[in-house]
């Protein structure tokens, strides 16, 4: 049996390609050409072979590759054809185009760019970059909770269960977990909906934290964090076309991943504005408007509330959410109550109120009928634990083929991180009084969130003192969100370089003292106002320096485009 090999492309054939002709040479088996003895080859470029005009291999090479939607080929530099990608920015999905989450975004790129040209020694103005951008705990510095590591360490490496410098109230937490996994494993997969005596831990904290308000293990669902729940839960809620297509609330200034969320499912976004005049508040009125409004064009299906707020830091008051919760049972919308920074509340007066427990004593008008999803994590409060990407959500008043729906849904992506899921049964069922672990715990708790009261009032005071600056008080969560006043120099600067002009402002300030902001651009705002997010988690001494040469950069900035 012979054997067909292909023959090198060499400079006595090269000059076929300038023809256009690319011909495959074959040599050895089959016999000679119709030529005599030696190399045969066909042109790919030919015509197919005895195929008459109306054969469909015929009519389809008489189309060109971009109308058959194949590849382009491109002549290279060494004389190779080849292939054109074939996925690129014009053939990938629109939808993916259309998200932004300027947490991340093109400042926050040019932040590691810096930090890399400071270790290889260029000189900046700076000695490090100060990335305030985002609520990562850890990373600026804050602390672990000791029981919670030490029973992670224990599941993820039970040989430790016999060291006698662990704390017997972890060791028998790790073994409640390990029972609960397969193989007595954290690297074994959960169910999809999680483990299931994490979600009985789970249902429990919840009752305890609402007065008694009875919860159901079957309603609640583990997450990666809880972005990974909201994201499910807009999947359910989108459907429909044109003026049917489904719309989803969301409150101005947002989190960006709703607004990123809800254009990869090319849904329809619903702005309402919060009032910034009266500490970010939430007014009836104007969810009435919008909802009104975007009646016209889409059909409203969902109301997102985030409390206490991101970027904001507002606590929303009891009243305000009765009035949020008769607005969504009146206009049959369902309820999506991101609670994530519930631990977080530092302002006299305030206090955090789930929207489970407000819907329930409210009676069964409103708590038989109202459809609502809750979410939390462990990435924010005192715990700070991003990167275990744990999560929970509880649905209520759900129907149940469509909570079978969202079973199935979730069963795709198999079960969220165990170790995560792990971190959310202790952050639910922590240390308990006269364990030997209790003590510790509650002092590194409350050491965390009266360091984290402190700043927020640290950062509200310094942020007043600067003329052109204002800022709301920072009820709770983890962020600062005051107005900035840009000269019109700057911003016709601004519009010169298509950018925002608070992103103009933030990348300024980036180049000139290594701080890394979210200009308010990137999470909405009111038309002609301009502001930024800037997280307090920095340590107290840090913070203090961050903040003033936050305020001197805006006055040098002030100065000079005045």
């Amino acid at each position: 049996m012979s054997a067909t090999r292909v023959q090198l492309l060499s400079p006595r054939t090269l000059p076929l390609l300038s023809s256009g002709r690319v011909a495959l040479f074959l040599q050895g088996g089959g016999g000679p050409h119709r030529g005599g003895v030696g190399p045969r080859f066909r042109s790919l470029t030919s015509p197919p072979l005895s195929c008459s005009s109306s054969s469909p291999g015929r009519a389809l090479s008489s189309l060109s590759t971009t109308r058959r939607g194949l590849p382009k080929e491109k002549m290279s530099e060494n004389g190779m054809m080849s292939r054109a990608k074939v996925l690129t920015i014009d053939t990938m999905n629109p939808t993916v185009k259309k998200v932004e989450y300027a947490v991340r975004g093109p400042i926050v790129q040019r932040a590691v760019e810096l930090e890399r040209e400071l270790s290889e020694g260029m000189k900046k103005p700076f000695a490090e970059v100060i990335k305030a951008n985002i609520g990562d705990a850890h990373a600026m510095g804050q602390q672990p909770i000791t029981f919670f590591r030490q029973v992670l360490a224990l599941c993820s490496y039970p040989e430790l269960l016999s060291d006698s410098t662990f704390p017997e109230d972890a060791k028998s937490r790790a073994c409640r977990i390990l029972n609960s996994c397969g193989g007595n494993s954290m690297g074994a997969y959960s169910a999809s909906q999680g483990i299931e005596s994490v979600r009985q831990d789970v249902a429990r904290y919840i009752e305890r934290r609402d007065g008694g308000v009875p919860c159901d293990p079957d309603n609640i669902y583990l997450t990666t964090g809880a972005s990974d729940g909201i994201v499910t839960m807009l999947k359910l809620l989108v459907c429909g076309e044109g003026a049917m297509r489904a719309g989803v609330m969301i409150s101005i200034p947002q989190y960006p991943l709703y607004s990123a969320a809800l254009a990869e499912l090319s849904a329809v976004q619903i702005n309402y504005y919060l009032n910034e005049e009266k500490c970010w508040s939430l007014d009836i009125s104007e969810l009435q408007r919008a909802l009104d409004e975007a009646r016209l064009y889409c059909n409203p299906r969902a109301l997102c509330i985030i409390n206490p707020g991101n970027p904001t830091g507002q606590v929303q008051s009891r009243e305000c959410i009765e009035d949020v919760i008769r607005f969504a049972a009146k206009e049959r919308l369902f309820l999506m109550a991101d609670e994530v920074y519930q631990d977080n509340v530092y302002a006299e007066g305030c206090q955090f109120h789930s929207f489970k427990k407000v819907l329930f004593e409210m009676g069964p008008e409103y708590s038989e009928t109202v459809e609502l999803a809750s979410f939390h994590s462990t990435s924010k409060c005192y715990m700070g634990e991003c990167g275990f990407r744990g999560g929970y959500m509880e649905i209520i008043n759900m129907d149940d083929d469509v909570k079978a729906q969202l079973t199935k849904l979730l069963s795709v992506r198999l079960c969220p991180p165990v170790p995560g899921q792990a971190l959310m049964d202790l952050v639910v069922n922590p240390p308990q009084p006269g364990e030997p672990s209790y003590e510790h715990f509650i002092k590194e708790r409350t050491t965390t969130l009266s360091a984290l009261a402190e700043k927020a009032k640290l950062t509200e005071q310094v942020l007043n003192t600067v003329e052109g600056i204002r800022c709301n008080p920072v009820q709770g969560a983890m962020y600062s969100f005051p107005c900035i006043t840009i000269p019109e120099r700057a911003i016709q600067e601004a519009k010169e370089l298509g950018q925002q002009p608070d992103m103009f402002y933030c990348m300024k300030m980036l180049e000139e003292t290594g701080i890394c902001l979210v200009p308010g651009s990137g999470f909405g705002q009111k038309e002609g106002t301009y502001h930024f997010r800037m997280t307090i988690l920095p340590p107290t001494d840090k913070l203090k320096i961050l903040l003033n040469n936050v305020k001197a950069f805006h006055q040098s900035f002030t100065q000079q485009y005045s």
